[in-house]
């Protein structure tokens, strides 16, 4: 990759006559790309696509490109999916750690946070960076940017074990980098010294909160992973929300006591259960880990246990991700496997399984992943299958069958205008309280939007709060737009947030609710500012009427 920020040296007129023809070439001409690359090969190869994207922007203002970056880069951007859901994910580990926890299935490496391994890639990249959180998060946005992403709103995903179990000077010093590291990122730029020190201050994360606010990439939601029993009461809570948190891991794994105890979990039904209603209580999204093929348990028990986490008002999940237990060779699941106590499922008894699951999932839940990244020849036995959830999809499209959770729906096209989408309710019964799940929907059963809004039936855990109605999420899918404005091709800064924002207003007036807290991250705080919420200690506030 080139140095200099507009020197790109004896490429510059090969770089640039590649692009004019990418230009040229007809929209939705698939082969144009190879066809066009080859055609301006350099002696050792071919261009990368970030390389292409980079000359382009270093040679647009000279060559008079600038009017037709989006259109452009969307042609070449790698992996479109990984920002069609209207975010840029930055993924980050923390530093090795002890859990409280001894789960059999858990591997052990001494190199990673508890239950990583080092070669899974987001593992490989938080080590290259000693887990360093603000160079992790730097250099994931150049990443993005250099394959045609936009990194106008990020949602941070801290892994790591049980996040809860860190020292809270830790939490509080790793949470406040990853802000400045949001702060600092500029495209094209050379990565910056990393600040010194090991240790931050509420005052310094203030700050770097406070600039987040207006800076280019925002961070619209923050989720870290914990135990059940790691959440006690509010003062967990209301930390979570002074670091920004808006969405929390959870480690279900199962819903049976039995299974719980044979695998060592360390913890029962019972503080899952009180754990999904503090955060819900307290507005934050709840994103369940559940694995199947544990020991004890067998697929038909594992179906029942998985219907409980829907059918139960005290679970239902917003997300889940759905992990099979497989050996892996440091767990302690492996001496058990030798002796027979322990064997995986054969893979179309998983295969059925997952598409019973698929099914079974509302649609007020998404699926967001099935199976752990993990590298197959690290799996001593059970699946190694690195694309089960494209597997389950092909077979659910065999037999027929359509799941109806959010990622399913999740439209996938551009959609221009909002006209033809129309506003739709589900409601449920939920941890002490009522559940509005808005949807914003086009005529093909397409999801183009939605909101959480939690009606409580008593006063919040959270003081601050009391007893008013509470949106925990609002998400407009589509392409990243950025903050100043609409894009072409993408249904984010339409208006169809504000329109759901405003019937969830309407319908928790018409239960009798006084006012309206929103769980906002830190990054759209302003969003709600402009729409008339006042700023509160943890959370954003409106009275209704």
């Amino acid at each position: 990759m080139w140095k200099r920020a507009n020197d790109l040296g004896q490429d510059e007129e090969r770089l640039a006559a590649l692009i004019e023809e990418l230009r040229a070439a007809p929209q939705g001409d698939a082969r144009a790309f190879d066809r066009i690359s080859r055609r301006h090969a350099r002696a050792n190869g071919l261009y990368a696509k970030s390389e292409i994207i980079l000359a382009y922007r270093r040679l647009a203002k000279r060559r008079g490109w600038e009017e037709g970056e989006d259109a452009f880069v969307a042609r070449l951007r790698m992996k479109p999916i990984r920002t069609l859901s209207g975010v840029a994910p930055v993924t980050l580990l923390t530093r090795p750690h002890p859990c409280p926890g001894r789960c059999l299935f858990c591997p052990n490496d001494e190199c990673m946070p508890k239950s990583y391994l080092a070669l899974e890639p987001g593992a490989q990249r938080a080590a290259r960076y000693n887990f360093d959180p603000f160079r992790q998060v730097w250099n994931r946005l150049r990443a993005l940017d250099n394959n045609g992403h936009r990194t106008d709103k990020v949602e941070l995903i801290v892994l790591g074990g049980t996040w809860s179990a860190y020292p809270e000077p830790y939490r509080l010093w790793f949470v406040t980098r990853v802000f400045q590291a949001l702060n600092a990122f500029a495209p094209g730029a050379e990565e910056p010294p990393a600040p010194r020190g090991t240790e931050a201050d509420l005052a310094e994360l203030a700050e770097a909160q406070r600039r987040n606010e207006a800076a280019r990439c925002r961070a619209v939601g923050l989720s870290v992973e914990t135990r059940p029993d790691e959440l006690r009461g509010a003062a967990d809570l209301e930390e979570l929300r002074r670091l920004g948190a808006t969405k929390v891991q959870l480690g279900y794994q199962s819903l049976d006591d039995e299974v719980l105890s044979q695998n060592e979990r360390g913890h029962d039904v019972a503080a899952t259960r009180r754990a999904t209603r503090l955060l819900r209580e307290a507005g934050f999204k709840i994103q369940a880990h559940w694995m199947p093929n544990l020991l004890g348990s067998d697929a038909r028990r594992d179906l029942i246990d998985f219907e409980r986490l829907f059918a139960d008002p005290d679970f239902r999940p917003d997300e889940i991700k759905i992990y099979p237990c497989c050996l892996l060779a440091s767990s302690a699941l492996a001496p058990l496997h030798r002796a027979g106590e322990w064997r995986p499922y054969d893979e179309r008894v998983l295969l059925d399984l997952l598409v019973a699951m698929a099914v079974a999932t509302p649609e007020y839940c998404r699926i967001s992943r099935i199976a752990r990244d993990i590298p197959a020849h690290d799996v001593l036995a059970g699946n190694r299958a690195g694309n089960l959830r494209e597997r389950v999809a092909a077979e659910m499209l065999q037999r027929g069958l359509r799941g109806r959770d959010i990622r399913a729906r999740q439209i996938r096209r551009p959609l221009p205008d909002l006209a033809e989408v129309r506003l739709r309710e589900v409601e449920y019964q939920a941890s002490g309280g009522r559940e509005l799940f808005l949807q914003g929907e086009t005529e093909q059963d397409e999801l183009v939007g939605f909101l959480r809004l939690f009606l409580p039936e008593r006063p919040a855990c959270v003081a601050e709060l009391g007893a008013s109605a509470l949106v925990r999420e609002v998400h407009v899918y589509g392409v990243v737009a950025g903050f100043e404005g609409g894009r072409e091709g993408t249904s984010q800064h339409q208006g169809l947030g504000s329109r759901l924002l405003a019937r969830a207003e309407e319908l928790a007036a018409g239960r009798g609710h006084r006012a309206v807290a929103v769980i906002s991250a830190v990054g759209t705080r302003e969003y709600y500012r402009r729409r008339g919420y006042a700023d509160g200690a943890l959370y954003q506030h409106k009275l209704l009427g």
